[in-house]
């Protein structure tokens, strides 16, 4: 599944002009690999080194910024923390408690009508999926709430 699901992205990157190179298949494999669906710089270069040792990690970091310019991968920042990565074909925003730090993956249209509001009263496009949305979870916010 994880070979096919490369191949996918990989051929998508094809057919928009990319260059296939080794680096950005160990960089789309752990991505595709990847147990947690937001995955920091530091993490994919760890795991691109373990299979590619000759690999450098500036040369990780080009690639994700590359994979990111073409629409491969999307960059989020998911409060005070670096930024983490995921894969465009799963698309979708999130929300970040400040308390306890949970993150919770929304559909991407939930801003839609924000973005559309913002841009016919201040003529400002934004772009919801490199931010979060940093607030308090309900369970943070009841405990809280309780807590009065």
């Amino acid at each position: 599944m994880t070979t096919a699901a490369s191949e996918r992205i990989l051929d998508r990157l094809r057919s928009d002009g990319g260059r296939i190179t080794t680096v950005r298949r160990a960089v789309v494999t752990a991505l595709v690999e990847a147990d947690d669906h937001h995955v920091t710089a530091e993490a994919l270069a760890t795991s691109v080194q373990a299979r590619h040792p000759d690999v450098h990690r500036s040369t990780i970091y080009r690639t994700l910024d590359s994979l990111a310019d073409v629409g491969v991968v999307d960059h989020v920042h998911l409060g005070h923390g670096g930024a983490v990565y995921h894969l465009t074909e799963d698309a979708h925003q999130h929300l970040v408690c400040t308390d306890c730090g949970t993150v919770v993956q929304v559909p991407g249209e939930l801003f839609h009508d924000l973005a559309e509001q913002v841009c016919d009263a201040y003529g400002f496009e934004i772009d919801p999926r490199h931010f979060a949305m940093l607030g308090r979870c309900a369970h943070c916010a009841g405990h809280a709430a309780a807590t009065i």
